[in-house]
C-alpha cells in the first residue's frame, strides 16, 4: 500500500483498533457510575407530557428492556462494544424512539463542514503567521501587529462568537443571528442552499477562528526559530536563493512537521470547542447536540458523540502517521 511495509501497516491498524476498543470501553463505564437511571428519565418525560402514566412499572420494565439496560453488566458491555462498531449507539431517551445514530449522522455533516472550515483557515493562518513572526524580512508593522491581535485567542470561542453576533448580525445585519440554513430555503443539492449554508457558517467559524489561530501561531514560531539556525538554512542563504524560498522551501516545510500532528489531534479538541458556538448559533451539528444531551441527561446520546469524536481523532492521527514520508522524503516507515 504506497510502499508501506505491511508490518508497519498492520501495527498501526492493531494500535488504532485497541484505542478505539478502550476509548468504547471507558465511554461505557463512566454512565454507569452515575445513579441516574435512563429509563425513569424517559418515563418521567412521558409523564410530564401526559399528566400521569398508567401501568408505570410495566412501561418502565419495558423502556429498561429497549435500552439494554436490564441485563447483566457484561452482556451490556459486549452489545455496546458490537453496537459501537456497527454505529449502533441504541435508543435515545430525550427523542425517545429516535436511534442515536439517526440524530448523529443528521448533525454529523454540519459539525464536519464547520471543523474543517475552521480549523484549515486557522491552521493556514495561523502557521502564516507564526512564520512571518520569526522570518527577517517581515515588515515591522507585521512583527507588531500579529502578537497584539494574539489577544483574542484569550477569549472563550463563546463570548467571541456573542460579540461577533452583536457587531455583524445586530448591529450590521450582514449576516444572520443563527440557524445553520435559511428558514425559507429547502435543503437540497443547489446553489441557493449551499449560498444560505455558508452565509450562516461564517459567524460561528469566524469566532472559532479568531480564538484558536494564536495556538498554530505561537507554535510555528517557536519552531521556526530552531528552524532559522540550521545550517541547511545558513547555507541556501548563501547560495544566494530567493528570501521566499528560502521562507517556504527551506523553513516552513521543515517547521511545519510538528504542527500536522497537532492537526490531527486538534479534531476532537475542536468538536468539543465548538459545543457552545453550535449551541449559541442554533447550529444543529454535533456540539450542540452533545449540549441538548448533557442537559437531558441523554446518556446513549452523550456515549455515540463521545464514540464518534474519539474514532474521527484516531483515524486522522493514523492518516498522518501514514503520510508523513509523502509530506518529508527524510522520513521512512520503518517495519514492526
Amino acid at each position: 500500500m504506497l510502499g508501506i511495509p505491511r508490518d508497519y501497516l498492520v501495527n498501526r491498524l492493531i494500535t488504532l483498533v485497541l484505542t478505539v476498543v478502550i476509548a468504547a470501553t471507558i465511554i461505557w463505564i463512566i454512565p454507569r457510575l452515575s445513579p441516574v437511571d435512563p429509563a425513569e428519565i424517559a418515563l418521567g418525560r412521558m409523564a410530564s407530557g401526559a399528566g400521569s402514566v398508567a401501568n408505570a412499572d410495566e412501561i418502565l420494565a419495558q423502556l429498561r428492556a429497549n435500552m439494554g439496560i436490564d441485563q447483566p453488566l457484561l452482556v451490556q458491555y459486549l452489545k455496546f462494544l458490537g453496537g459501537a462498531l456497527t454505529f449502533d449507539f441504541g435508543i435515545s431517551t430525550a427523542a425517545f424512539p429516535t436511534p442515536v445514530s439517526s440524530l448523529i449522522l443528521t448533525a454529523l455533516p454540519w459539525t464536519l463542514g464547520l471543523m474543517i472550515l475552521s480549523l484549515i483557515v486557522t491552521f493556514v493562518i495561523g502557521n502564516l503567521l507564526g512564520a512571518l513572526m520569526v522570518w527577517d524580512r517581515s515588515p515591522k508593522l507585521v512583527r507588531v501587529a500579529i502578537p497584539a491581535a494574539m489577544v483574542f485567542t484569550s477569549i472563550p470561542p463563546i463570548l467571541s462568537g456573542l460579540l461577533l453576533m452583536w457587531i455583524f448580525a445586530a448591529k450590521l445585519q450582514w449576516f444572520p443571528l443563527t440557524g445553520a440554513y435559511g428558514l425559507m430555503v429547502e435543503p437540497g443539492w443547489d446553489w441557493a442552499f449551499v449560498q444560505s449554508v455558508l452565509h450562516h457558517g461564517i459567524l460561528p467559524a469566524l469566532s472559532i477562528v479568531i480564538v484558536t489561530f494564536g495556538f498554530w501561531a505561537l507554535g510555528m514560531r517557536g519552531l521556526m526559530i530552531t528552524v532559522q539556525g540550521e545550517d541547511y538554512v545558513k547555507l541556501a542563504e548563501a547560495k544566494g536563493l530567493r528570501p521566499r524560498y528560502i521562507l517556504y522551501r527551506y523553513m516552513i516545510r521543515n517547521a511545519i512537521l510538528p504542527q500536522i500532528t497537532a492537526f490531527a489531534l486538534k479534531i476532537g479538541l475542536l468538536i468539543a470547542g465548538q459545543v457552545l458556538v453550535e449551541r449559541i448559533f442554533a447550529y444543529n451539528g454535533m456540539g450542540k447536540l452533545l449540549y441538548d444531551a448533557i442537559l437531558n441527561q441523554d446518556f446513549p446520546v452523550i456515549q455515540g458523540v463521545s464514540f464518534v469524536i474519539i474514532l474521527m481523532t484516531a483515524i486522522s492521527v493514523f492518516l498522518v502517521d501514514l503520510l508523513y514520508p509523502f509530506i518529508d522524503p527524510r522520513i521512512r516507515h520503518e517495519s514492526a
